[in-house]
């Protein structure tokens, strides 16, 4: 699933290809908005708000879009070979003169009054790339249920927008503590800083297209996709493991060697174990 920082440079893709210019052509297709025309309206702006993504329209509209874990948006000029998949994976289109944006796979479309756009947003936690970033109110999010997971709390938008799996794993290994580990656990001096780390990751990443946590030539990441291979601080194996219920699929990388605390209970799902023995070596 897309996280903060590439859902970040989506929403300026958007807003730079769009804003400020009038739509030459809306296509919806999905059935609820077959009918809708956005044709004449002056795109306004596109922001990112944790993974949510507000396309602004004049007239009081905002597309919302959400891209989880296949969707995309993609830009191209005139002339130019859609090439982000087949036809029929593509939701909606917003051309002006000279750009087209294209959206595949959106799991999450909807039109609604801007002035409704805290109905699908207003949930959410300070956006760590966002201006209204908040540290204070983040960590204190975080603290409020201290026997829950770190790595579970990480995930929950409401406490803090635009952390994934990937940074929750790479987050969790730089605190030196598991993905399990109960959030009241974690040393004092350790949480205090979380909220300032987690942002330091993201900013230096919404401009990069590889994402890079360690600051070492060829080694992007930690332990995210590394498992089984060796840790890149002790040399043991990393592991993976899903945390939660299995609902959905959330990869959880550790050392279980730097990284302090409870590894994964009994009977945790295990499905993504085989099948990142075979692809990460």
């Amino acid at each position: 699933m897309p996280e903060g920082d590439t859902v970040w440079q989506a929403a300026r893709r958007l807003h730079e290809a769009l804003a400020g210019r009038v739509l030459t052509r809306s296509d919806f297709r999905v059935p609820q908005y077959a009918t809708v025309d956005l044709s004449g309206r002056t795109v306004l702006n596109t922001i990112a708000r944790g993974k949510h993504l507000l396309t602004r329209v004049e007239g009081g509209l905002t597309l919302h879009t959400h891209l989880r874990m296949e969707g995309a948006w993609k830009v191209y000029g005139d002339g130019e070979r859609w090439k982000g998949g087949p036809t029929h994976q593509i939701r909606v289109v917003l051309a002006t003169t000279g750009r087209a944006a294209v959206g595949y796979r959106l799991p999450v479309l909807e039109l609604l009054r801007t002035s409704e756009e805290d109905r699908t947003v207003g949930h959410l936690g300070p956006d760590l790339l966002g201006p209204d970033w908040d540290p204070d109110l983040a960590l204190a999010n975080l603290l409020a249920d201290p026997a829950r997971q770190l790595g579970e709390a990480l995930l929950d938008q409401r406490n803090l927008a635009g952390i994934g799996n990937v940074y929750k794993s790479e987050l969790c290994f730089l605190l030196g503590v598991t993905p399990w580990l109960p959030v009241g656990a974690l040393p004092a001096d350790r949480a205090a800083k979380l909220p300032a780390l987690a942002k330091k990751l993201l900013e230096a990443n919404r401009d990069r297209v590889v994402r890079r946590t360690t600051g070492l030539r060829g080694q992007d990441l930690f332990v995210y996709g590394r498992a089984p291979r060796p840790c890149l601080r002790c040399g043991t194996s990393v592991r993976v493991a899903d945390q939660g219920d299995g609902a959905q699929e959330r990869p959880t990388y550790w050392c279980p060697t730097c990284q302090k605390g409870p590894a994964p209970p009994p009977g945790s799902p295990q499905r993504w174990r085989d099948r990142y023995r075979r692809t990460d070596r």
